[in-house]
């Protein structure tokens, strides 16, 4: 669930710079008009757990562009971690390092027994609004298909 400054369905999404590998900077609402995001927050790279999770919207990612969605995968690891993660696993999407937790309090993303920081995802349509919110801690895998699915049927009913 998220808290009282955190995204909420059906409300735009909060906004947020995107650093990029070349060293610019995109802001969420860059997408806005041009793609739907799927903005997905897991704990820790290389952690067994979230490679899973990674790996499947890896797997899962021309899909995703097929159905005209851009994938944001955030965590608390660094640039230089998110790299040799993102080169290990082939991961074809973006990594922001939100090494203060300002991103996850944004969102209101909830820590897991006061202490692993949470497993959610939300998809965000072209125009910005939260469309699904998917918090799930122990099943990584489902996150990429939950996602895919409410991106298909957001996107058939535009």
């Amino acid at each position: 669930m998220a808290a009282d400054n955190g995204a909420r369905v059906g409300e735009v999404a909060p906004d947020f710079d995107i650093p990029e590998a070349d060293g610019t900077t995109k802001r969420l609402s860059d997408f806005r008009g041009k793609a739907a995001v799927v903005l997905f927050f897991y704990p820790k790279d290389d952690s067994p757990v979230c490679t899973a999770e990674a790996c499947s919207f890896r797997d899962s990612y021309e899909a995703f562009r097929e159905a005209g969605a851009e994938l944001i995968g955030v965590s608390s690891d660094s640039p230089e971690t998110h790299r040799g993660f993102t080169e290990r696993h082939r991961l074809p999407y973006r990594l922001v390092s939100d090494a203060d937790g300002a991103l996850r309090k944004l969102y209101g993303v909830p820590k897991t027994l006061w202490l692993i920081p949470g497993r959610v995802t939300y998809v965000i349509d072209k125009q910005g609004m939260v469309r699904h919110m998917f918090a799930s801690q122990f099943q990584a895998a489902k996150h990429a298909a939950e996602a895919l699915r409410v991106v298909r049927e957001t996107q058939a009913s535009v």
